[in-house]
């Protein structure tokens, strides 16, 4: 299995805390690792050796940093450019990444999410072709799911809290079986003008065509997406104490 870093946006929201930087560049506090490393981390300890990068804003800080941290390591990562980064969305970056994935299961992340990574095993094992993390509590601003059974019926940041089973994390892992067809949803919508969209989009029309779409649970393990300065602040004073320490094997 591989990873994906979705790391190309911009992070307008979040720029008058956090200056001209990427989110993934966010530190859980003075000296304390970033939200990129603790995402690494998770992954290395999940037993992946295999990381993709996709860049775009302020990409050099981004490569830089990855260098100075995992320096021993560096031959595991790929940085991917989407170089539209401004006028797209993570649908863009997920498909500029298509070639390096070809053909493997991967797991892919959205580069301001920062998870306890007890969380992230369950996801990476799951037998689902898709397989979504979801915590079975409401958060405001983030995309909610739908659930039926064993599956993820629908997906949308409209889902009203009379009829949201759970809200979606924003880690995704998918199956070398369903590669394909991903790629064939994606590849449609952005040939059609989409390239604006989350990818979200093409795993609901999947859904919809009757792919089982699993789902894991956080199990009340923390994690937090940070889009703006009350996401920051909540995180640093709820969250980011509470994530244990990955054990990254050699």
């Amino acid at each position: 299995m591989k990873a994906l870093i979705l790391a190309a946006g911009r992070g307008t929201r979040i720029r008058s805390v956090h200056g001209e930087r990427p989110k993934c560049l966010i530190q859980f506090g003075p000296g304390a690792p970033t939200i990129l490393e603790n995402q690494i981390d998770g992954l290395l300890s999940s037993g992946i050796r295999k990381i993709g990068i996709v860049v775009g804003y302020e990409r050099d800080q981004i490569i830089q940093h990855v260098r100075a941290s995992y320096r021993r390591d560096i031959a595991r990562f790929r940085f991917i450019d989407n170089s539209a980064f401004a006028e797209t969305n993570n649908i863009y970056s997920l498909w500029v990444a298509r070639e390096w994935l070809r053909g493997d299961s991967f797991v892919c992340l959205n580069a301001d999410v920062a998870f306890d990574h007890r969380i992230l095993p369950g996801a990476v094992t799951s037998p689902a072709p898709i397989n979504m993390i979801v915590d079975p509590q409401w958060r405001d601003e983030t995309m909610k799911v739908v659930i039926a059974g064993s599956r993820v019926t629908r997906m949308s940041k409209q889902i009203s809290p009379s009829e949201f089973s759970g809200t979606y994390i924003g880690i995704t892992t998918f199956g070398a079986n369903i590669q394909e067809r991903l790629f064939d949803k994606i590849d449609e919508l952005i040939r059609t003008g989409r390239k604006n969209e989350f990818f979200n989009v093409a795993v609901q029309q999947l859904a919809d065509d009757g792919v089982q779409v699993g789902f894991t649970s956080t199990f009340d393990l923390p994690w937090a997406e940070i889009d703006d300065p009350a996401d920051l602040a909540f995180a640093r004073q709820y969250i980011f104490p509470r994530l244990s320490p990955a054990l990254v094997a050699a």
